[in-house]
């Protein structure tokens, strides 16, 4: 694989999003959004990371950033202004919550020391007093994809994007910021591409790297997740997947319902072979699946679990590898 043109690799790494319209947001926010939308340059997902490996490689560590970001991404489509904050600080304290579950607690004392959790803990304690509401518009999910987030999307809400090698002698480190998805070659405006979407230099020319993502109205999400959980309900014992259906659905209730739902495989692009990102249909297999559960074929729906959960088994061993 090339190397990327960068001093920070984008991180093994999906996301699910939630993209709200302009008049979700109330003033002064939403002036402050309008503006930031028509900024060019605006700041790209690589950024953000560099930004956060900046602040976890001093001493002490910055586990949290001081303020929280007022960057986003931003989408335009049928003359409307969508925007998905950040909330870069708020998704750091969640990342720490879930660090602290993972590792072994010495470990996790070398890696984030207590005295640096302990304030962290106690800041997040005080913010989440003041914004009792508050919520991600980002989650994010290391070296796999959840099978619930599949459940969101239809395979005909499918984009993929090749690499492609184009000839231009401009160094990686000169480009701009602002990541330029299939839109702006269209003539519609720049939308922000994730970390994964980066440019590589081969030789003399550059190499993008492929996308891969799901796009689909709030409407249908919330009604694809409403039915899909109520057939693993019926017909599944309680467990992580129901109980994970369960809280994506809760999660998306807390957004505007003309918002846009989107799942990207951002730096999974790296980890996975571009013959499987071509084949990859993980979203109809789930929507196999449910529906051979609903037509009480529980045969056929595990075998369509099986094939998922297998390709995604070995994409997640590779953070294990040498």
């Amino acid at each position: 694989m090339p190397t990327l043109r960068t001093s920070v690799h984008p991180p093994y790494a999906a996301y699910l999003r939630v993209y709200e319209p302009l008049a979700a947001f109330a003033e002064p926010e939403r002036s402050y959004w309008q503006g930031y939308a028509a900024q060019r340059p605006r700041p790209a997902a690589i950024d953000e990371h560099r930004g956060r490996l900046a602040d976890l490689v001093g001493t002490p560590p910055l586990a949290v950033p001081e303020q929280e970001s007022r960057d986003a991404f931003v989408h335009e489509a049928d003359g409307v202004l969508y925007l998905c904050p950040w909330r870069t600080r708020l998704r750091s304290w969640l990342a720490l919550a879930e660090l602290a579950d993972e590792l072994p607690p010495s470990l996790l004392d070398a890696v984030v020391p207590p005295v640096v959790r302990a304030q962290a803990e106690s800041d997040w304690d005080r913010w989440r007093a003041q914004h009792p509401d508050g919520r991600p518009w980002i989650l994010t999910s290391t070296w796999n994809i959840p099978v619930r987030w599949f459940l969101l999307f239809g395979d005909d809400e499918r984009e993929y994007i090749p690499s492609e090698f184009s000839a231009s002698e401009l160094p990686a480190s000169e480009l701009p910021p602002a990541e330029q998805g299939s839109e702006q070659a269209a003539g519609e405006q720049a939308e922000p591409r994730s970390a994964g979407a980066r440019e590589e230099e081969v030789g003399a020319k550059r190499r993008t790297a492929p996308v891969l993502r799901y796009r689909t109205p709030m409407a249908q999400a919330r009604r694809r997740v409403a039915r899909g959980f109520r057939v693993l309900r019926e017909t599944l014992d309680d467990g992580p997947l129901v109980d994970g259906v369960e809280e994506v659905g809760r999660w998306l209730e807390e957004f505007h319902p003309r918002s846009l739902v989107e799942l990207d495989y951002g730096g999974l692009v790296h980890a996975i072979p571009e013959q499987g990102l071509a084949g990859d249909r993980s979203a109809e297999e789930v929507a196999e699946g449910v529906a051979a559960l609903r037509a009480g074929d529980p045969v056929r729906a595990g075998r369509c679990y099986r094939r998922l959960t297998e390709r995604w088994r070995r994409v997640q061993e590779l953070q294990f590898a040498n």
